[in-house]
């Protein structure tokens, strides 16, 4: 199923990330407006601009090392509706962008290729699994009364 996908980079996060932006290169050291200038060109690179944006905004874990990265998946609107802004789900890359190969990573593993391969790598090889969280499609409240009902904290 083909989705539209949100980044956000967190401007006001003072960290830095040492990532290589593209596999097998050398790595940089990146603030969050460097990471957003990156994650733009990669998806423009490889012409994912329809369906993929990068914006800026909190992306939480702001007590945490920075940048901080945060994804959400939304539904393709049909040919003449207009995109809407509920999120089916989400996933967070925050205090783990040091454990990912590198910067095309957050790309490759969300938009890939829609038969399950990723664009952009040799013979549409799978990346591996970065550490990153993920979080059932839902507001927070309506995640809180299903674990209220269920019994559990």
């Amino acid at each position: 199923m083909t989705r539209r996908i949100v980044i956000t980079v967190c401007p006001r996060e003072t960290g830095v990330v040492a990532l290589p932006v593209e596999r097998g290169g050398p790595r940089e050291r990146l603030d969050a407006p460097a990471l957003a200038r990156h994650l733009e060109a990669i998806v423009v690179r490889r012409g994912l601009a329809g369906r993929v944006r990068i914006q800026a905004g909190c992306a939480g874990g702001c007590s945490g090392p920075g940048p901080n990265v945060s994804l959400t998946f939304h539904a393709m609107p049909r040919p003449g509706e207009r995109p809407d802004s509920v999120a089916l789900g989400w996933k967070t890359y925050v205090a783990s962008l040091g454990t990912l190969a590198c910067v095309e990573t957050i790309v490759d593993e969300n938009a890939g290729a829609e038969d399950g391969r990723h664009r952009g790598l040799p013979g549409g090889v799978t990346p591996g699994r970065a550490r990153a969280s993920t979080r059932p499609a839902g507001p927070p409240a309506r995640r809180a009364t299903r674990r209220a009902r269920r019994g559990s904290a």
